[in-house]
């Protein structure tokens, strides 16, 4: 190994330990919300804005700096009202969306997101060029009310791919008060690969948004989330819908996996407030020592340890 190279790695570990030793803070929540899956209905359409406008709000009086809503909290079209089949699930008719009602909600909410200050992820159908099918994403709506990125769901379920939207090809990452954020969405949480991926892109917090597993009892997602922060040493914020919210309510789980904060386990519209805080004592181990210690492993520093020894390579002896 070339004293250049043990010199950029010594620097690499003084400098995350550096930024371990500062901390990182700001203000979290984490919406839960009711689902509008018709996007025919025009006045759902409208609910759907003025409930995400008034949580927004609360979030905002809590002293916020940033709401992530869950996936498809302006409208989660069902399978089989969008199916241009009759009576079974196929093709996606995208002509049956009130698309400049969505449009309309979309443009209030940034607007509210400049006004207020308030960084705003929020997880929406994205129209392409016809005929190729939307998007299904999180837009990402800065404090000055302007869509900075979209994240783009990329590991689509097979009814999902097959049928409805077209998927993402990218990872979003973006930076508010010097705490990095990471995008993921729907059923990505089975994918760990997608969290070790944000983890080696310096991210600080995965935005993990989803509308959950059919089954309302089912509480898989929320323990993949937990184990995963905890692997990777991640804030993860879970948005869920509210009708989940008995098994699996909306919060904050730190890199340590526990819970920070989570909305009340009700059916009904509601915020989780919690502090994203790396100088936090119950996150120091994870924050300060497993995460700078993960990346140190995995870049390669065994290599200069390994040895040659016939013992070694015998592997059928004691």
């Amino acid at each position: 190994m070339s004293e250049q190279r043990v010199e950029l790695r010594a620097e690499q570990r003084e400098e995350q330990h550096a930024t371990a030793a500062v901390g990182k803070r700001i203000r979290l929540a984490v919406a839960q919300t009711a689902l509008t899956e018709d996007p025919r209905h025009v006045a759902g359409l409208r609910a759907a804005g003025t409930q995400v406008r008034q949580l927004m709000r609360e979030a905002a009086r809590a002293g916020a700096r940033l709401i992530l809503f869950p996936e498809g909290a302006m409208c989660a079209p069902s399978k089989w009202v969008m199916s241009s089949l009759p009576d079974t699930v196929g093709p996606a008719d995208w002509s049956r969306f009130e698309w400049a009602v969505l449009h309309e909600e979309l443009a209030a909410v940034a607007k509210l997101a400049g006004e207020l200050r308030l960084w705003t992820v929020l997880g929406s159908v994205h129209p392409l060029t016809p005929p190729n099918r939307p998007h299904n994403s999180l837009y990402v709506i800065s404090d000055d009310g302007t869509v900075t990125s979209r994240y783009d769901e990329r590991l689509l379920s097979k009814t999902k791919v097959s049928y409805m939207y077209a998927p993402g090809a990218t990872t979003v990452t973006f930076d508010v008060d010097g705490v990095r954020f990471g995008c993921l969405l729907g059923m990505e949480v089975h994918y760990p690969e997608l969290f070790a991926e944000y983890e080696r892109q310096g991210v600080d917090c995965v935005l993990f948004a989803t509308t959950g597993s059919p089954d309302a009892r089912d509480t898989l997602f929320a323990t993949e989330a937990q184990g995963l922060a905890a692997m990777n040493s991640l804030w993860v914020a879970f948005a869920a819908p509210a009708p989940l919210a008995p098994a699996m309510p909306s919060g904050l789980i730190g890199p340590d996996g526990t819970w920070s904060a989570r909305c009340a386990p009700a059916p009904a519209p509601a915020v989780a407030i919690a502090d994203i805080d790396d100088a936090a004592a119950e996150v120091e181990i994870a924050v300060r020592y497993a995460r700078p210690w993960r990346r140190e492993a995995r870049s390669g520093m065994y290599e200069n340890h390994r040895v040659a020894d016939p013992r070694s390579e015998a592997r059928n002896a004691f």
